[in-house]
């Protein structure tokens, strides 16, 4: 693999955003300076698109220092059940466990609704004879049926990915790991993926599935990986970083060489974009909205900092990795308005994507989407050109909504009007299940709207959810990317704790934990030359938790998974590092330190509790169940520098649709604004890359950093 380039004092930040619209770029110079670009997804190979955006921005390759890219590739493959065919060796008697899965129903009351298909087919799963339990071995396994289950794997027809999941791996991995070994050195050229390398914590469903999905996806990545590195690399470009579901970047080896850890790549970055820029606006505690052609992700970050999880499910399938905490819901740009059978008005989960796209492109479609709602509403500008190829016709834009307003007995701007509704609806719904349904006020955050239709919703959206404060950046259209060019390296560990809060040792366990850490961080340096890679290895090996010295910039955060006896689910709770030097110390091993370290997890844990389910149970004892390391190597981040005002820009006025009736409103090319300059609603603000919509009785004021800062009269 080709070296990383240092940066150097003229080399860029360079990040990349594949959606399933457009593909975006953000270059952020040392002295703080931001170029964009914005070309049209290529579907059919994403690195055709990622080196298009590289050449629309203007850079030659010895401008790019380092280069971050957030991949929609394992995600669509895995909605679209298109990836690789994969077989699962397990303990005998276990092979169902993926398809029985948990008692809970996505749909309670939906009896007849079925669940997706295995990832497996059953003809596909094999058993060896062997069993741990929670203490030890119970049943060694036998060479011999090794040498079986290997053949019996090898004679499967077109096989590419094998996952070895058997019982108590987590705690017990001799077994799998000698089945997994077996199999690569009988099948070289295909992936083997063993759960406990994956996800080593207890609970047998989501590790197999997990594991299950990493063996699936991985060969279809690593494929579209090596491809761009060799793209790269024949253009003397730096190779990409990866953004990882958990929101930092890794070593593109790595990310090719475990998929699932890439599923919510692109979503991460803007919620990492969203946290850095409400940072350098004084918020610390917002609802990301990120409205893209395809989709819309929310997330709540507070503190500055995303909370993540790790108990996703995407498309039917749990992921136990650390993620982002996005929710996502299909209300793009793109998705496609009709009615249903009973002529209730619908809009999604199809869309109409990068091709053909929404009618008013022009080049194909027929279907009504929400973007061609918001142009003929006056939200967009008609003849606006998006990506340097789609010119925006209301035209077409009309003659589809005329066509859906004919089956629902509305005039036009009607069923415009209505597909908008509908649209916001869905998408404040999602916000509330990140906000509201969490134990956390909307009302006390300030909503980060980005994407390219993110600030054309947001004001209606935080009307709704009572909020007063909406940010619309200065790179909104492109914010993931900025995400992806500002991200932290980032590795994660966990290995399964399992006892009473004040029984269990959990400075050993940390301690465990980081000699773990440094000798995976060991191993990836000799296989790569990647600078940030061996920092990871020097932050591990010491780097104080919670802290970064000038030495060294990364950060150590200790994580435990807790829950009160009893109960089925656990919440990660932050370990922060005493202040008292003596307690630091005494955590090592002395009483004293143990005790004010249970001690700090049982208040962390019941805060988070009473936060999250409203109560406490302060005579119930707390049960760990996982211990977990992140390993944060912090890049620079400049600031932005708020452009100038554009004194040669010419504001106008056209009509929208608001409250139900046409009105001017005053449209201001986001150019012509300077720092501490206002707008008044209604009006339109026209970004580089995206539309604001001003709705009646906001103001938008230009903060320091170039952000447009939205507030409303409650």
């Amino acid at each position: 693999m080709p070296d990383h380039q240092e940066p150097s004092g003229e080399r860029v930040r360079l990040g990349v955003d594949v959606g399933g619209t457009f593909t975006d770029l953000v270059a952020v110079d040392p002295d703080g300076g931001v170029r964009f670009a914005k070309v049209p997804s290529v579907p059919t190979d994403p690195s055709d698109a990622v080196l298009a955006a590289v050449a629309a921005a203007g850079l030659a390759p010895t401008q790019v220092g380092t280069f971050a890219h957030g991949t929609t590739v394992a995600t669509n493959t895995l909605l679209e059940r298109a990836g690789a065919r994969t077989a699962l060796v397990t303990t005998r008697g276990f092979r169902d466990v993926i398809e029985i899965g948990r008692q809970n129903r996505p749909s309670l009351y939906d009896l007849t609704r079925d669940r997706p298909p295995s990832l497996v087919p059953r003809e596909l799963r094999f058993t060896v004879a062997e069993r741990c339990g929670p203490t030890g071995v119970i049943e060694p396994l036998r060479d011999e049926d090794v040498a079986r289950v290997v053949e019996e794997v090898a004679a499967v027809p077109d096989l590419a990915a094998v996952a070895v999941c058997l019982l108590f791996s987590f705690a017990f991995p001799a077994h799998e790991q000698a089945v997994a070994t077996a199999l690569r050195r009988r099948l070289p050229g295909i992936t083997v993926v063993a759960s406990s390398e994956v996800l080593p914590v207890f609970r047998e469903y989501e590790r197999f599935t997990t594991a299950v999905a990493d063996a699936y996806l991985t060969p279809g990545l690593s494929t579209y990986l090596r491809r761009l590195e060799h793209r790269c690399a024949r253009r003397s470009l730096t190779v990409p970083m990866i953004m990882q579901s958990s929101g930092g970047v890794t070593e593109l080896a790595e990310a090719a060489g475990h998929a699932a850890r890439c599923v919510l790549s692109g979503p991460a970055g803007g919620v990492v974009g969203a946290a850095y820029v409400a940072g350098l606006s004084g918020v610390r505690d917002l609802l990301t909205f990120d409205m893209g052609g395809t989709s819309t992700d929310v997330a709540p970050v507070l503190g500055g900092r995303a909370l993540t999880t790790s108990e996703s499910v995407l498309a039917g399938v749990p992921i136990m990795l650390p993620t982002v905490d996005v929710h996502s819901v299909s209300a793009g740009g793109g998705s496609i308005a009709w009615a249903d059978a009973g002529g209730a008005l619908r809009v999604g989960p199809r869309s109409a994507g990068a091709d053909p796209g929404p009618a008013c492109y022009g080049r194909g479609g027929t279907r009504p989407t929400v973007t061609d709602a918001d142009l003929y509403l006056g939200y967009l500008a008609d003849g606006a050109g998006l990506g340097g190829e789609v010119t925006l016709s209301r035209a077409a834009a009309e003659a589809a909504l005329s066509g859906l307003g004919a089956e629902l007995g509305l005039t036009p701007a009607q069923a415009a009007a209505g597909v908008v509704a509908v649209a916001d609806a869905e998408m404040t719904r999602a916000l509330r299940v990140v906000s509201v349904e969490r134990g956390i006020d909307p009302r006390e955050l300030v909503l980060v709207a980005f994407g390219g239709a993110g600030g054309t919703h947001a004001c209606a959206l935080a009307e709704e959810l009572g909020m007063s404060r909406v940010l619309v950046p200065l790179a909104a259209g492109v914010l993931s990317a900025l995400g992806l060019a500002i991200g932290d390296v980032r590795r994660d560990h966990a290995r399964p704790l399992i006892g009473r809060l004040g029984e269990v040792d959990l400075a050993r366990a940390f301690a465990d934990l980081a000699a773990d850490a440094t000798a995976d961080a060991d191993a990836a340096t000799t296989t790569t030359t990647t600078t940030t890679t061996a920092t990871a290895t020097d932050a591990a090996a010491s780097a104080e938790p919670g802290q970064a010295s000038e030495e060294s910039p990364a950060v150590l955060q200790r994580r435990v998974d807790c829950r009160y006896a009893g109960q089925s689910h656990e919440l990660t709770i932050d370990v922060a590092e005493p202040e008292d030097a003596e307690l630091r110390e005494a955590e090592a091993g002395d009483a004293v330190g143990a005790a004010s370290m249970a001690q700090a997890v049982r208040v962390a844990f019941e805060a988070e509790h009473l936060r999250r389910y409203g109560h406490i149970a302060p005579e119930r004892e707390i049960e760990t169940v996982a211990v977990r390391l992140v390993v944060t190597v912090r890049g620079p981040r400049p600031v932005p520098v708020a452009p100038p005002a554009d004194p040669t820009v010419r504001r106008g006025r056209r009509q929208a649709w608001l409250d139900g009736a046409w009105q001017d409103v005053d449209v201001v090319p986001r150019a012509a604004l300077g720092v501490g300059d206002v707008v008044a609603g209604p009006a339109v603000v026209e970004f580089a890359e995206a539309t604001c919509l001003l709705r009646p009785g906001w103001t938008g004021t230009v903060d320091d950093v170039g952000t447009l800062v939205l507030t409303r009269q409650l």
